[in-house]
């Protein structure tokens, strides 16, 4: 492995991969801004979408008891 680094410079062979690594992540970025599930800049678009308070179901909480019926 070290004869690899004998032919390239490994600063510039790090730099180059950082730069690949940093355009491919802005192009998936905007491929899935383009879409319209998967576009989280945008209002009323597809995908998910906000729900109100009252649509929102309230989660049990345990209790002392239920605890211990669970656990004898």
């Amino acid at each position: 492995m070290w004869k690899v680094w004998q032919l390239f410079d490994p600063r510039r062979t790090l730099i180059a991969l950082f730069i690949f690594l940093f355009v491919l992540a802005l192009l998936i970025h905007f491929i899935l801004l383009s879409t319209e599930r998967f576009n989280w800049l945008e209002e009323g678009s597809g995908g998910m979408t906000s729900i109100s308070a009252e649509q929102m179901q309230a989660v049990p909480t345990a209790t002392a008891a239920s605890v211990r019926s669970a656990l004898s």
